[in-house]
């Protein structure tokens, strides 16, 4: 994705992914003004006594735990960065709340059961939730996906930011969400409406039903379940409705 920032006159590239040692090696070549680092972090979990506690871990991953959040010592929890890969606060905080239930009031909550959504707050902003094509396909799971650009939405039009997109993946025959990626301003708050829609199993149908108001970002949601809605046409309805319109 390649844009140039309006107050600074940089251009951005924004890679979606890694870069492996093979694209290096067969001479991809990316260029820009700034680069920008990102190194990750590790665990912090060294000298303090979790060997004495029976607590299994490593310097790599963190402590291990199952999937309540249980780590080797049944009696002891763990949550947060210290174990797990999706290094977030809002996945800290919940799965505070799964171990609190768990340990305190004996609950059962599973931490596979979390839809996890994320943002990275680059600019245009990057949101996604639920699965990507390359996880659908290793699944074989059929899909389609559907895509609005903000350069067709009226809001983005006013406000000058047209970069970016929404893109929501289906289950091919139906309108169940299995995935989404937004790009662009504000793709951080717009992707809570698609978590929203995932955990409640409201179909990309069910959000274009819905009333958004006129002009917001958030309409460029709305308008992916009307393409989905077009796919439903048939050719005999479709061509009523060309006639239709020639009247």
């Amino acid at each position: 994705f390649h844009s140039t920032d309006k107050q600074s006159g940089f251009d951005k590239i924004i890679v979606f992914g890694e870069i492996s040692k093979e694209s290096v090696v067969s001479g991809v070549r990316f260029e820009g003004d700034a680069l920008l680092v990102a190194t990750g972090r590790t665990p912090n979990v060294e000298n303090m006594g979790l060997e004495n506690a029976g607590i299994k871990y490593s310097l790599t991953d963190g402590i291990a735990v199952n999937d309540y959040l249980q780590s080797s010592n049944k009696s002891i929890y763990a949550v947060g960065d210290c174990c797990t890969k999706y290094q977030f606060t809002h996945i800290s905080d919940f799965m505070a709340r799964i171990a609190i239930r768990n340990s305190l009031f004996f609950g059962n909550g599973k931490f596979s059961n979390l839809l996890i959504p994320w943002a990275t707050f680059t600019k245009p902003e990057v949101a996604h939730v639920g699965l990507y094509p390359r996880d659908l396909e290793e699944r074989k799971i059929a899909y389609k996906t559907f895509t609005k650009y903000f350069r067709e939405v009226d809001r983005a039009i006013l406000e000058g930011e047209v970069e970016g997109f929404v893109k929501v993946h289906v289950k091919d025959g139906t309108d169940r969400i299995v995935g989404a990626t937004i790009v662009g301003p504000n793709a951080g708050d717009m992707i809570s409406e698609i978590s929203i829609a995932m955990q409640h199993k409201i179909g990309l149908s069910g959000i274009s039903a819905v009333i958004h108001p006129y002009p917001t970002k958030a309409e460029a949601l709305r308008q992916t379940g009307d393409l989905y809605n077009k796919t439903k046409l048939t050719p005999v309805v479709k061509g009523l409705l060309a006639n239709i319109l020639k009247l």
